[in-house]
């Protein structure tokens, strides 16, 4: 006779025992979001990249190369002076037009600059969107840092110019770069959304120029002063206020040549920058995941 033995069920586990392995739930983010600091931080090499990539492109097989930073707010400088000095006779105090003009150009350009190049990123990176996944604010971001590379540059023919009229900037200079970084975060703001809606209303690429042409006619700052203001209506002189770059750029100007610094103006600019800030990152994380198929 043989005896078989059978196998011993295995033994009942106890939910109260040491749980397996950790699950992982995977949810949909929200559809209203801030702007996500940690994943960009974490795609900072991208941005860097997809920046010195667009350096590399927009002055590649150029006859004047960088050149062109500067070549543009000269010429702007010098129809600024005939126009506004010689007809209109604008004061500027102690300040020679042509400087006053100038230290007003340069940030606008960077401010105009930036909102060009955030507002038609989307749309030329196309390939890299549809492909793999990365925050998309990268790739606006790396588009407006361009502008920032060409004021560097044309800031360079501000200081010859200082030179030459024998002007100097005083303790203000050191608040140049928050004046430039307000600037650059208002521009971003405007650049993001206007980018969002590019990608669904490729309208606004060609409303683009005549846009920022009137802009900047409507910030009065860039060619004439604060001071100048106030023999235009109390209303209109308000309403311009509204226009962050109102503020901003009076500031950045006072900080380049040594002036009284508008804080009031400054805060005021800055405020409404802020806003526009964030409207501009909100729509666009509340529409990015639609890119790839809408672009």
């Amino acid at each position: 006779m043989i005896a078989l033995t059978l196998p011993e069920p295995p033994a009942r586990r106890d939910p109260t025992d040491a749980a397996g392995p950790p699950e992982t739930l995977i949810e949909p983010p929200g559809r209203w979001r801030w702007l996500p600091l940690a994943e960009l931080w974490a795609y900072r090499d991208l941005c860097r990249m997809l920046a010195w990539r667009d350096v590399q492109v927009r002055y590649k097989q150029t006859a004047l190369g960088v050149a062109w930073a500067v070549f543009q707010p000269l010429v702007l400088m010098g129809l600024f002076a005939v126009f506004f000095r010689r007809v209109a006779h604008v004061a500027t105090g102690d300040v020679p037009y042509p400087l006053y003009a100038y230290a007003g150009l340069l940030p606008w350009f960077l401010f105009a600059g930036a909102v060009s190049a955030a507002a038609n990123s989307l749309v030329d990176s196309e390939r890299l969107i549809t492909k793999v996944y990365f925050p998309r604010l990268v790739i606006p971001i790396g588009a407006a840092a361009v502008a920032v590379v060409d004021f560097l540059i044309a800031a360079a023919a501000l200081v010859v110019l200082m030179l030459a009229y024998g002007s100097r900037p005083g303790w203000g200079g050191l608040l140049i770069p928050l004046a430039v970084g307000m600037i650059f975060l208002t521009a971003l703001g405007v650049g993001s959304l206007l980018a969002a809606l590019n990608v669904k209303y490729r309208d606004f690429r060609h409303a683009l120029p005549f846009l920022i042409q009137a802009w900047m006619f409507a910030t009065p700052t860039v060619y004439l002063s604060l001071d100048a203001g106030t023999e235009l209506p109390d209303w209109l002189w308000a309403t311009a206020h509204l226009n962050p770059l109102t503020g901003q750029i009076a500031f950045a100007r006072a900080a380049m040549l040594g002036e009284p610094l508008p804080w009031a103006a400054f805060g005021v600019g800055s405020a409404v920058g802020a806003v526009l800030l964030a409207v501009g990152v909100i729509v666009f994380a509340r529409v990015e995941d639609g890119f790839a198929d809408a672009i």
